[in-house]
């Protein structure tokens, strides 16, 4: 490769990748009381979703409604009249449900989880941990008002075989809202959250991502596509102000392996900017989509750092600016 090449992929890797603020160094603080009764009731919600309903999806069409009413449950002990948005896939009716904080203005903020697991599995990474993580912004968030609303989303159907189709639950949403008018100013998705190590050789990329990155799966991410470039750099920098576990991020071509892979990529096609919020998932969790994808595997004292982390992001994306 010619050297003028190599200085202009170095500097265009460079742009895409390099994030505002300071990651969280090791070690790390000790769990704050706010920090640590957030993970108990993360722990108990994916006991109950994962351990106690296990695997979901239209294959098996009583847990995905016992997962529904559960989030419901959680919900509406949170204070809210949850909303079903359902939808017909092939005679049969599966349900997007969501919250709405309103705001000053007809701009929307949307964080998003979805419940179905993938078949074969309990899905407590993934995607409980995303689940889980959305039912505690909800509580934390309740009466939270600002300049744009907030919906909170839990999405159905995002795993196969309903992955990257229009059957798939955040395409429904989006497509709805944008038939609706809605105006969605960032959105982000909360996806497989909660695996973190401190081993060398942990952390896996697509090709050639590794070259710029630590081997350590100790960090949240935070993933879009290059028209999302400005929400990933403000999440990430957000995210720094207050987060007690280390991060990092990237705005990278949708074509890359991993870059699409979760419900952030259902608003792009309206022009909205979309991040994944994730541990990264099969680059890192040895458990995905198997039977031992079980809530004994899943890190909450991690998850509840990221939680607060988040909420931060959240409230502030909420205000203008």
């Amino acid at each position: 490769m010619p050297v003028a090449t190599c200085v202009l992929l170095g500097a265009a890797c460079g742009c895409m990748m390099s994030m505002p603020g300071h990651s969280r160094e090791l070690p790390l603080p000790a769990l704050t009381k706010d920090e640590t009764a957030a993970q108990a009731r993360l722990g108990a919600d994916l006991w109950a979703l994962a351990a106690g309903i296990g695997e979901r999806h239209m294959g098996r069409p009583g847990e995905l409604e016992r997962a529904a009413r559960l989030i419901e449950e959680r919900l509406v002990a949170a204070g809210y009249e949850p909303l079903r948005r359902p939808y017909k896939i092939d005679g049969a009716t599966c349900s997007n449900i969501e919250v709405t904080l309103p705001g000053r203005t007809d701009e929307l903020v949307v964080v998003g989880a979805h419940y179905d697991s993938a078949r074969g599995s309990p899905g407590a990474n993934d995607n409980g941990s995303g689940v889980v993580a959305l039912l505690e912004l909800a509580r934390r968030l309740h009466g939270f008002q600002a300049d744009r609303s907030v919906a909170l989303v839990f999405f159905v159907n995002e795993e196969p075989p309903y992955f990257n189709t229009d059957k798939m639950g955040s395409r429904v949403w989006a497509k709805e809202a944008h038939e609706r008018g809605a105006r969605v100013a960032a959105a982000l998705s909360l996806e497989t959250m909660g695996y973190y190590t401190d081993a060398h050789g942990s952390q896996k990329y697509p090709p050639p991502i590794g070259a710029f990155y630590p081997d350590q799966g100790n960090f949240l991410g935070f993933v879009g596509n290059n028209g999302s470039m400005g929400l990933v750099r403000d999440t990430v920098r957000l995210f720094r102000e207050v987060g007690t576990l280390p991060s990092d991020g990237a705005a990278l071509p949708a074509f890359l392996p991993g870059v699409d892979w979760s419900d952030h990529a259902s608003f792009w096609p309206y022009g909205w900017s979309g991040v994944m919020v994730t541990d990264t998932a099969p680059f890192r969790y040895p458990h995905y989509h198997t039977a031992s994808d079980t809530p004994d595997k899943v890190d909450t004292a991690s998850l509840a750092r990221a939680v607060l982390g988040i909420e931060h992001v959240v409230r502030s994306l909420a205000t203008s600016r």
